[in-house]
């Protein structure tokens, strides 16, 4: 049986993507079948792994629409043990398309039923919202991994991201854990790095994962070759810090 996890944060910019397809790589190296769902209209995953947005037709809007299976919008990807079900910019019209229809949070949840039992990890890289697609992502999930940038307003809209885990188990999802808050763009020789580091692990102790993901050039640079950091440069501290990441990520299930 698969493990659904979310990555998952309202606020942009705090390494949702680059969690999202590196650890999926990672855990892809480490001989576990996985599976990634880009379900954000950005594309960002989708490209980040080499795939051509122009050239997808179907994918995690079709999915949500329920035109197409996710049998039929899987795609393999360079990485090994990674498929990938991508994303194109029409997704950001399905807010208002699924918006009068019924069970409109599980659209995604009932479409994952089929492939579920095919993967070891099914991880899906959510947008920058706490909207629909974001919703229907927390409601199809076993477990949520929220990235925390260290910096200034690192816990910024934290308390807000939390509410909603706790309104989805509430009504949508009562199973959903949070997998672990994860420290992203460290960089140690701040003081305010450091403080972020302290203040959340004062604040959430054991739900923070050990792994620190530190500020790393090479790690903005894999993208733009279409390749994860484990692909572009498999030495660097990035790649080190999403394999470490990936083995405690396994140890926990």
């Amino acid at each position: 049986m698969g493990k659904i996890i979310a990555i998952a944060n309202q606020k942009g910019g705090v390494g949702k993507t680059t969690t999202s397809v590196n650890l999926s790589a990672s855990l892809g190296v480490l001989e576990k079948k996985v599976l990634l769902i880009d379900a954000d209209p950005q594309a960002n995953a989708t490209s980040g792994l080499g795939i051509d947005i122009e050239n997808v037709e179907k994918g995690t809007y079709e999915i949500l629409e329920h035109t197409c299976t996710p049998e039929e919008s899987i795609v393999e990807t360079s990485s090994p043990n990674v498929s990938l079900i991508p994303a194109h910019i029409d997704l950001v019209a399905i807010e208002i398309e699924l918006v009068d229809k019924e069970r409109r949070e599980y659209m995604l949840k009932d479409a994952l039923k089929s492939v579920k039992d095919q993967y070891d990890f099914i991880i899906i890289d959510c947008a920058p919202s706490l909207g629909l697609i974001t919703l229907n992502a927390l409601t199809a999930a076993d477990s949520v991994i929220i990235p925390i940038q260290c910096e200034y307003f690192a816990l910024e809209g934290l308390g807000k991201l939390l509410n909603t885990i706790k309104s989805v188990q509430k009504i949508h999802n009562a199973s959903l854990d949070i997998e672990g808050l994860l420290l992203t763009m460290f960089d140690s020789r701040l003081r305010l790095s450091n403080q972020v580091v302290e203040e959340v692990r004062t604040h959430f102790n054991d739900m923070v994962f050990e792994t620190i993901i530190q500020r790393n050039t090479r790690l903005s640079e894999a993208p733009s070759y279409g390749e994860s950091i484990i692909a572009y440069d498999a030495t660097s501290r990035g790649a080190v810090n999403y394999i470490s990441l990936a083995n405690e990520v396994i140890s926990k299930n």
